[in-house]
């Protein structure tokens, strides 16, 4: 049996779950944190999510997501026409590479108590002004993301947009995906209507909850 490892507070671990649960392929989870030694064997850069499979392990969360349409094509969550396909990587690409890796900078003040210097804030800013803009073109929200269909784009987008919302408003003050007009408030509770996606927010809201207690009896014991 396909199994998925990493860890549910990982948004790509999460767009991957997604995927597999909208198609009802059988699969388990195996808790993995980033970084262990014994990772590389499976994930060179020891990052979440990879697979295992009977075939061997499979890594890089969108590799995955291709591999799993492959493998199980129906449900479909990528069109068949090629071009409808291309424009929905397209949007992919737009939402990991244009606004979550850059508001990614962002995480470690708004998240992990970290800093970030006021000059990244302001080339953060600057950068994801202009990729939001650009995304808001792509995008349709018809009702979906991509169009008139759930595809692998809303995988991506259902985990992805809350955070670079809330990270922007943490440190940069403004929430920059309502400023430049995406609602993604609405967006998110239609996608999280699905099944699939209350699988996800309860497995993910469990072990953040989880995690907060045991950091809490670690600073009882300190």
């Amino acid at each position: 049996m396909l199994v998925l490892c990493g860890f549910s507070l990982s948004n790509y671990y999460n767009k991957v779950k997604m995927a597999l649960l909208e198609k009802g392929v059988p699969f388990t989870e195996e808790l993995c944190p980033t970084g262990r030694p014994e990772m590389l064997e499976h994930s060179p850069l020891g990052k979440v999510p990879f697979i295992r499979t009977e075939q061997g392990s499979l890594c890089e969360s969108q590799v995955i997501m291709e591999w799993i349409e492959a493998r199980w094509p129906d449900p479909a969550l990528m069109p068949r026409d090629p071009w409808a396909a291309a424009k929905v990587r397209e949007l992919i690409v737009f939402i990991e590479l244009h606004l979550e890796l850059v508001a990614r900078e962002l995480y470690p003040q708004a998240f992990f108590g970290g800093t970030v210097s006021e000059r990244s804030q302001e080339r953060i800013r600057k950068l994801l002004d202009k990729n939001i803009a650009g995304f808001k073109r792509l995008a349709r929200f018809s009702p979906y993301v991509a169009g008139d269909a759930f595809t692998q784009a809303d995988c991506a987008a259902f985990v992805h947009l809350p955070l670079v919302a809330l990270a922007t408003k943490s440190v940069l003050g403004a929430d920059l995906l309502a400023e430049h007009g995406v609602d993604w408030k609405a967006y998110t509770r239609f996608i999280g209507e699905r099944p699939s996606a209350q699988k996800v927010t309860a497995d993910r809201k469990a072990d953040q909850e989880r995690a907060a207690e045991l950091a809490a009896q670690g600073r009882a014991k300190a």
